[in-house]
């Protein structure tokens, strides 16, 4: 355990490295927390900080840095959140695409690193079909979710049909099917095929089976935006390794959606530092990161990507609100 003086020194080492980028030496630490004690002091505590794996010692410099596990007593038991000042901003009621697209743009926008946003999961039940004649034996299918999404496919066809042919065929799945998941759907048609026509059967058919992979397609889908801010974070801009390994973790979205699957099985804003456990793999990266919800379930995440040395204390203002933005703006979109 730590007693307050060694604490309070460690806020202050963190808080500083935070805000100016450079390792901090004792002359500075000792401004800093406003302790009145002797440079010799401050070298004996932080040299038990560091002996406890808190902070580090770059190179040869004559200062400190936090570590990944400084980072996380500080974030656990030493920051504190103001009141947030983001009150201002709003996402309006849309298409679920729409709104995602918006809260990773404003993620990125406020923290000025990495939006990361995981997609809603997609209901397999149809609110609305329709067939669209294109040409000669090629239809546009319209597939409404129940959430106000709306799917488009091209399907061609063995035999041309006719404009009454395809409204016949979307009356017969909007009333009966309306409701139902797609899988129910295939299954009640392969039942009722004897008493369709075999033309419209097959159109029905192609239809579901155009509708599942439309939703499949679009599962779990991640956006991601502001990749390009990390280029102004000196943390990486000095160091390509960390960069690329930056950008290589974007790339595999399956690992983000790891992540971020993770943060929405949490309440509230989750904070992950880097190199605590497989979940951030990289020393050089933090995660903060909430659930959002619509009519009070939860359907996916949300969160801000940045280096280890962000100003946590906005993040979380950053992220909560916008969890809370899209919350309301999924919510009211009917």
């Amino acid at each position: 355990m730590l007693d307050e003086r060694a604490k309070l020194l460690l806020k202050a080492l963190v808080e500083r490295y935070i805000a100016d980028g450079q390792p901090v030496g004792s002359r500075t630490l000792s401004k800093a927390s406003g302790l009145e004690l002797s440079p010799a002091t401050i070298r004996n505590v932080m040299s038990d900080l560091e002996e406890l794996g808190l902070i580090v010692s770059p190179h040869t410099s004559a200062g400190r840095i936090p570590t990944a596990r400084g980072y996380r007593l500080f974030v656990d038991t030493m920051l504190t959140v103001q009141p947030s000042q983001f009150g201002a901003h709003s996402l309006a009621p849309d298409q679920p695409q729409k709104v995602i697209s918006n809260a990773a743009n404003l993620l990125s926008s406020l923290s000025h690193f990495v939006g990361v946003v995981i997609a809603p999961r997609r209901s397999s039940v149809f609110r609305h079909i329709e067939f669209l004649r294109l040409s000669e034996r090629r239809l546009l299918v319209i597939i409404v979710s129940p959430e106000g999404d709306v799917q488009n496919r091209v399907i061609f066809t063995e035999v041309d049909y006719s404009q009454a042919q395809l409204v016949e065929a979307a009356n017969f799945l909007n009333s009966p099917y309306v409701g139902l998941a797609l899988e129910q759907v295939r299954e009640r048609l392969q039942h009722e095929v004897e008493s369709l026509r075999s033309e419209i059967a097959s159109l029905m058919q192609a239809a579901v089976a155009v509708s599942s992979e439309a939703i499949s397609e679009t599962e779990g889908d991640v956006v991601i935006s502001g990749e390009r801010n990390l280029l102004a974070v000196s943390d990486f801009s000095h160091d390509m390794g960390h960069l690329r390994r930056a950008f290589d973790l974007f790339e595999q979205k399956t690992q983000l959606m790891r992540l971020l699957d993770v943060a929405g099985r949490a309440e509230g804003v989750r904070i992950y530092i880097g190199g605590e456990s497989q979940v951030v793999p990289f020393e050089e990266l933090s995660v903060v990161s909430a659930p959002y919800e619509v009519d009070g379930q939860v359907v996916g995440t949300l969160g801000v990507i940045g280096p280890t040395r962000m100003p946590y204390d906005r993040m979380i203002q950053i992220v909560d609100i916008t969890s809370r933005l899209v919350s309301n703006a999924l919510s009211h979109h009917k």
